[in-house]
């Protein structure tokens, strides 16, 4: 079986709060790679013509512009961090610039919801094609690599489609409160 396997580097910023790591409590950032293994989901022979399982543009061009246009200089935010009080307070403009997870934002919800994410957009562009594995390299000796369901290991939040399991270029839910005290407050519970 081909895998098609495509590597995109952005730059991000987060913190961690629940306590495991004091260190990673204050914000600070990475310069990540993010490497995705494609395959067919109904593997078959070559055409003969193109001999191609998709054009990599088509493959890759979906994903790569939500890395780039999104991903890219985000800020990673627990549902349950404090600090989206803050900007929904004082810079509600920055809001679509930050990347909410259930719980920390650590490299292996992320390697999750990016799996989840990049999912929806092969499904939204006919299916043929299904990310049997993520690698997020956070540091050059920090890996995570998922291959799996993520919907089976991610935790349960009250949404009924979270931001990763949709194919638009959304990485937040923070517009599902809209008009709420608590924005922060989409995914509340996530973490618990």
């Amino acid at each position: 079986m081909f895998s098609l396997v495509f590597t995109r580097r952005y730059a991000m910023a987060h913190r961690l709060i629940a306590g495991l790591s004091e260190k990673c409590a204050v914000p600070h950032g990475h310069n990540e790679l993010v490497t995705v293994t494609l395959q067919a989901t109904s593997p078959a022979p070559l055409d003969g013509g193109a001999n191609m399982v998709v054009p990599f543009e088509r493959a890759k061009g979906t994903w790569h512009r939500w890395i780039d246009d999104h991903v890219d200089h985000s800020l990673q935010l627990s549902a349950d961090d404090p600090l989206l009080d803050w900007f929904a307070a004082r810079e509600p403009h920055r809001l679509a610039r930050i990347l909410v997870t259930p719980g920390d934002p650590t490299t292996e919800v992320l390697a999750a919801c990016m799996m989840a994410k990049l999912n929806s957009f092969l499904d939204g562009d006919g299916g043929r094609l299904v990310c049997a594995e993520i690698r997020i390299d956070e540091t050059p000796t920090n890996t995570v690599t998922f291959s799996g369901d993520p919907r089976a290991i991610l935790p349960r939040v009250p949404l009924t489609r979270p931001w990763w399991t949709r194919p638009d270029m959304s990485i937040n839910d923070l517009d599902a409160t809209a008009g709420s005290d608590a924005p922060s407050r989409a995914l509340a519970g996530a973490a618990q």
